[in-house]
């Protein structure tokens, strides 16, 4: 969640001064320490025949806000998964803070298309949002991406854009039109699923300050946490069978 300053010419004069004042002053925290896999055994200790649980994606898949994997979406999830399948969970997360979904099919997709995965992750949209990437090559770039992510996953799926505008830590009217931005990238994220047979993947967590990393942008370990159990929540819903089976 990097590089707010990329603005659209017809909006410069008023926000420009405001994405400046936030590339100055806003706190970068690192990415989560290694490892950035692992396996969860079943709640009865056993690990044969995991769940192959793989995330590609910006900030939040490096872990950004939390010291280690196991506190951010990737870890808590798979943790989750494991309870709540009755199932071992093999996890890698496929990260970089500040990535686009450019950099993701450039220099991640390769990292991880040599194994086979049962569920697929794709969480990316705040610095698409940002740095002003087109809307039909933010869906193009998508399109690339699930693509290639069928042909090594069972199941491939889509989170939902932040909401920009409930970031507190932006200022207004910054936080508003990012906000707005943000909503209309997300509707190319439903369309692009729904075109590829992808699923989709609401945020449903809340976003109160407590919930923070100390940047006030990321999630903190309780924020990936709730994040996790939304997720969880979506997929005992729209994929049961697929997900438990072994």
């Amino acid at each position: 969640m990097s590089h707010w300053w990329y603005l659209a010419a017809p909006a410069l004069p008023l926000l420009l001064p405001q994405a400046l004042w936030v590339k100055r002053t806003a706190l970068r925290l690192p990415e989560a320490a290694a490892p950035w896999h692992g396996l969860v055994p079943a709640p009865d200790g056993a690990v044969a025949a995991p769940l192959r649980l793989l995330l590609v994606g910006e900030s939040t898949v490096a872990g950004v806000g939390v010291e280690q994997q196991g506190e951010a979406l990737s870890g808590q999830l798979a943790c989750q998964l494991a309870q709540q399948l009755g199932r071992a969970v093999q996890w890698q997360a496929a990260g970089r803070n500040g990535a686009l979904a450019a950099d993701c099919i450039k220099d991640l997709l390769p990292q991880v298309v040599d194994r086979q995965w049962d569920l697929a992750l794709i969480v990316l949209g705040v610095n698409d949002t940002t740095h002003l990437t087109s809307r039909p090559r933010w869906r193009r770039h998508l399109q690339q991406l699930v693509t290639g992510l069928q042909a090594c996953s069972a199941q491939v799926m889509l989170t939902e854009v932040p909401p920009l505008g409930h970031f507190r830590a932006l200022p207004q009217p910054l936080r508003g039109w990012f906000g707005l931005r943000a909503g209309l990238m997300n509707r190319d994220v439903q369309r692009v699923a729904a075109g590829q047979g992808a699923g989709y993947l609401s945020l449903d967590m809340p976003f109160e300050v407590a919930y923070l990393a100390r940047d006030g942008y990321h999630p903190s370990a309780e924020g990936y946490r709730l994040w996790a159990a939304g997720i969880v929540r979506q997929l005992a819903l729209s994929e049961p069978a697929a997900l438990g089976a072994g």
